[in-house]
C-alpha cells in the first residue's frame, strides 16, 4: 500500500455534499451523447439495428443511473427521462428549424444536428434544464459544463430559455443562471447576458441578476446585457459591442457608433 494514502484520504475528510464527482461529470456527458445518438439516429446513421439501440439505452441507463446515484430524493429515474424525450426532441427540432432557416450557410436541417456548436449547446442546455428542474443540479451543471467546454458556450441550466433559439457560431456566448429568453430569439458569438454587479456576492443568490430578453430579438456579437431588471424589449435588434445595463423598448435597434478610421494608402 502506498506509503502517501493517509496523507490523501486527510485532504478529503471534510464534510462536503456528495454529488458533484468528475464521475458524475464524466457518465452524464456519456449518458447525454447517447440519448442525442438515439434521438437522432435516423439522421446520423442510414440504419440502426434493434440491437445497437438496446446496446445505446442499456449504456445511457447506466450511466444516468451512476450519475445520480447520490439524489435519492430527486425521484426523477432513467424512465422518466424517456418520458421526456419526445418533448425534448419537439423542442431541439424547433431548434434546428430555426437555425437553418437562419443561416443561408446551412445546406439542410441534417447538417445542423451533425455539425452546428450552437445545437450541441442547445441540445445540453435542454436536457440539464430538466435535470435542474428536477433537482438533479450538481449533474446538470456538470452536463453544462461539457457543452462548455466543448463548443465555448456557457449557458447556466437554471436560465429559461424559449422556443426556436438560435446560436450562430456562439464561440464566448455566456447566458447567466437567472436570464429569461422568449422565443426566436437569436443570439452572435461572444454575446454575455449576464450580472450587473456580483460584489454583493452570495447576498444576491435569490434575486434575479440577469436581464429578460422577449420574443424576435437578435443580438449581435460582442454584445453584453447586464442586470437582472433590464429588458431588451420584442422585436428589437442589438448591434455589436453594445453594453446596455438598462432596458430598451421594444422595437429597438441599438447601435454602436463606429470608431474612426484611419486608412493610409500604401505605395504603389
Amino acid at each position: 500500500m502506498n506509503k502517501y494514502l493517509e496523507e490523501i484520504k486527510a485532504l478529503n475528510s471534510a464534510e462536503v455534499k456528495q454529488g458533484a464527482s468528475g464521475v458524475c461529470a464524466m457518465r452524464i456527458a456519456s449518458c447525454f451523447e447517447k440519448l442525442k445518438e438515439l434521438l437522432f439516429y435516423s439522421v446520423i446513421h442510414t440504419k440502426l439495428n434493434d440491437e445497437r439501440i438496446n446496446d445505446l439505452l442499456h449504456e445511457a441507463e447506466s450511466d444516468y443511473n451512476y450519475a445520480t446515484r447520490d439524489y435519492a430524493s430527486a425521484h426523477f429515474n432513467f424512465g422518466d427521462l424517456i418520458s421526456y424525450l419526445p418533448t425534448l426532441k419537439a423542442k431541439l427540432m424547433l431548434d434546428a428549424e430555426a437555425i437553418y432557416e437562419g443561416d443561408p450557410a446551412c445546406d439542410d436541417r441534417a447538417e445542423v444536428i451533425l455539425a452546428y456548436p450552437g445545437f450541441f449547446a442547445i441540445a445540453a442546455y435542454r436536457l440539464a434544464h430538466k435535470l435542474n428542474e428536477e433537482g438533479l443540479r450538481f449533474v446538470a451543471r456538470a452536463l453544462s459544463e461539457y457543452a462548455h467546454s466543448k463548443t465555448g458556450i456557457d449557458i447556466n441550466p437554471g436560465a429559461k430559455i424559449g422556443d426556436s433559439f438560435f446560436i450562430d457560431h456562439g464561440t464566448g456566448i455566456v447566458i447567466g443562471e437567472t436570464c429569461v429568453i422568449g422565443n426566436h430569439v437569436k443570439l452572435y458569438q461572444g454575446v454575455t447576458l449576464g450580472a450587473l454587479s456580483l460584489r454583493r456576492g452570495r447576498q444576491l443568490r435569490s434575486t434575479k441578476r440577469h436581464p429578460t430578453v422577449e420574443d424576435n430579438v437578435t443580438i449581435y456579437s460582442g454584445a453584453s446585457i447586464f442586470g437582472g431588471e433590464t429588458i431588451i424589449g420584442h422585436d428589437s435588434t442589438i448591434g455589436s459591442n453594445a453594453i446596455i445595463t438598462s432596458s430598451i423598448p421594444p422595437h429597438s435597434i441599438v447601435r454602436v457608433k463606429p470608431f474612426d478610421l484611419e486608412i493610409n494608402k500604401g505605395a504603389d
